[in-house]
């Protein structure tokens, strides 16, 4: 893990500004856990507007999509586009290929290490051996998107589409179970809305990676047997990441390789635009539903669209028209990404209790009851960046 570098290294004109502006956008609304926003529309059940971001900032149930939705494929794409700067800098120092190799493989084992630990929570008795955390899910994938670093368009597109293709059809050709099928027997909800016809094949907890899973996660020691994930992601949801992140990689060398703005701007917005549309007709048409906990074909290809669209954005106005300064608190989060989530993930009720003990209890209240979890969540979030700033002017700055 490098943790110390010197800023003249970091903010070299091979370091992309926007990457790290995006980087630390999808951070940020990570580390906030949605800014408090879903946890207070509850207290204005009668707002339209309450509602309606209500439902932006938290997951769908399981087909559809909502803002919540695209954080962490956004994330497994960012991954995908900071490849091609960080590898490159090291092949040009003439690090041999296989050294390169090596620091993958470590860095994928131990990003799955450290899904495992955040995954294993503090009341638990023992690991918990669970690979569905996000960075887990990086870890799995990870080799694989570097071996296709510096491959050909043709392999990276033909990598693609046997991702899609293969793992549409063996959920397409895996049994569907029956629409009257009682869906508690699958830890459902009563009143679920059990898919019929053609998407039954990617019914929650009765498709084929959950079947995989049930297999899988049941070959490590475990308080009891695992039946179902309660959320309905599965292990090999790291395949069509994969393809998010070849994805995001071959965004990644596409701006490496054009120093042209405006055609840059062009091309990630038809881009992402064309890729939206593919996702969305895939599940409109009903070939294959658009369920993110699943991470299906049209998902990936959707997702995948919106991400790009938010960088387009991001790049245009930080690197195509130079506007950096409203991006600063963004790369300052950004450059210590790693740091931010695991703060995030450990220390969010520590760091609030820490809050109210120095402050007054009745600090969280200060705007009225109703929005105690919005000034919670913002008040520790901008601990958590003042602590990424502090480590930036330290020059400090977490890797893996």
């Amino acid at each position: 893990m490098r943790v110390r570098e010197d800023l003249s290294v970091v903010d070299t004109a091979a370091r992309l500004d926007s990457l790290d502006a995006f980087r630390g956008f999808v951070m940020i609304c990570l580390a906030s856990g949605g800014f408090g926003i879903s946890a207070t529309a509850n207290a204005f059940p009668e707002s339209h507007i309450w509602q309606s971001l209500r439902f932006q900032f938290q997951h769908v149930p399981w087909v559809g999509c909502a803002f919540w939705d695209l954080i962490q494929p956004s994330f497994m794409f960012m991954v995908g586009m900071s490849m091609p700067f960080s590898y490159s800098r090291k092949s040009h120092a003439r690090t041999p290929f296989l050294s390169l190799l090596s620091q993958a493989v470590f860095r994928s084992l131990l990003l799955i290490l450290l899904g495992l630990f955040l995954s294993t929570g503090p009341k638990d008795s023992m690991t918990n051996f669970s690979f569905m955390n996000v960075l887990s899910q990086i870890g799995l994938g990870y080799t694989f998107v570097f071996l296709l670093w510096r491959r050909s368009f043709r392999i990276q597109i033909g990598t693609l589409v046997a991702i899609f293709l293969g793992y549409w059809a063996w959920f397409a050709l895996t049994p569907v179970v029956s629409p009257e099928v009682d869906g508690t027997l699958l830890g459902l909800p009563r009143d679920w809305p059990i898919l019929k016809g053609f998407t039954a094949h990617w019914q929650k907890n009765a498709n084929a990676a959950s079947v995989f899973d049930q297999w899988f996660l049941n070959q490590f020691p475990r308080t009891e047997i695992f039946r179902w994930n309660e959320g309905g992601y599965q292990t090999l949801n790291f395949i069509p990441s994969i393809a998010t992140m070849l994805l995001g990689l071959m965004t990644g060398e596409f701006i490496r390789g054009s120093q042209n703005h405006r055609k840059n701007t062009l091309s990630l917005a038809a881009a992402g635009i064309v890729l939206l549309g593919c996702g969305w007709a895939l599940n409109h048409y009903g070939y294959c539903p658009l369920v993110k906990r699943i991470w299906t074909p049209s998902w990936t290809l959707f997702s995948a669209g919106a991400a790009l669209l938010i960088f387009a954005f991001i790049y245009t106005t930080v690197d195509g028209l130079g506007w950096k300064t409203w991006s600063w608190p963004l790369k300052i989060a950004g450059m210590n990404s790693m740091a931010l989530y695991i703060l995030s993930q450990r220390l969010t009720g520590w760091t609030a209790d820490l809050l109210q003990s120095h402050f007054g209890q009745n600090l969280f209240a200060a705007a009225g009851e109703d929005f105690i979890p919005l000034v919670r969540s913002n008040l520790v979030l901008l601990c958590f960046w003042g602590f990424a700033w502090w480590l930036y002017r330290q020059r400090i700055f977490f890797r893996i």
